[in-house]
């Protein structure tokens, strides 16, 4: 059984996309990365059930409705062009989110979550497409918080404000899990945007400039 808590919340009412996805790749025996599909919006709060066939798994509420599907893959998405943490620090100050936010009380971007609870990201543009967000990374770091934490800095580069996006599918690669305290850079680039459907890529670097993780996502508008 495995569950998204109400902490965890991306719309009011279901699982931040990246956490979701996090929490499900876990289940699975990943040795260069995870993709997970999410067809549908996770309800917070739920038990889900976990089916397993080989190496991937899906997971059901508990009615018997899909959730998600995860399965191990090899995750070679480019790396986006980083910048330091002190131009990121700078760009966080336009994060647009600041002045229109679809899911302002979002548990990773959510400027209405207070400092402690939410992780407060704060995705900014560089240049249009392509977004910076400085982090420094909490003391309950986790693979799963990873997997949120590259979620929506790749979401803000489609341009959240003017159309509400939310997470359908995402693969991650984990090289290095960054330690408490760190001061790491997430950037995030728009691939392609065609009708209802963007690509994205996303980035965390350590304080020393070095790639730990690298994902690749595509979101869905929902208006």
């Amino acid at each position: 059984m495995v569950m998204i808590e109400r902490r965890y919340n991306g719309p009011p009412d279901t699982g931040n996309g990246g956490w979701s996805a996090g929490t499900f790749a876990a289940l699975v025996d990943r040795p260069a990365g995870t993709v997970v599909t999410l067809r549908r919006p996770p309800p917070l709060d739920t038990p889900f059930s976990v089916v397993r066939d080989a190496d991937s798994v899906r997971v059901y509420t508990p009615d018997g409705a899909l959730v998600a599907d995860a399965a191990p893959a090899e995750v070679d998405a480019d790396l986006v062009e980083p910048v330091d943490f002190v131009a990121a620090t700078n760009t966080a100050k336009c994060y647009p989110g600041l002045v229109d936010h679809p899911f302002p009380t979002c548990f990773v971007c959510g400027p209405a979550r207070a400092i402690g609870d939410g992780l407060r990201l704060s995705p900014g543009h560089v240049e249009p497409g392509r977004t910076a967000t400085p982090w420094v990374v909490p003391a309950d770091v986790s693979p799963t918080m990873v997997w949120a934490a590259l979620d929506c800095p790749g979401g803000w580069s489609v341009d959240l404000e003017t159309r509400p996006y939310v997470l359908g599918r995402m693969a991650l690669r984990l090289d290095g899990l960054p330690r408490p305290g760190d001061e790491c850079v997430i950037m995030g680039l728009r691939l392609t945007s065609e009708g209802r459907k963007a690509t994205v890529a996303t980035t965390l670097y350590g304080p020393s400039g070095h790639p730990l993780a690298r994902s690749l996502a595509t979101w869905i508008a929902i208006a």
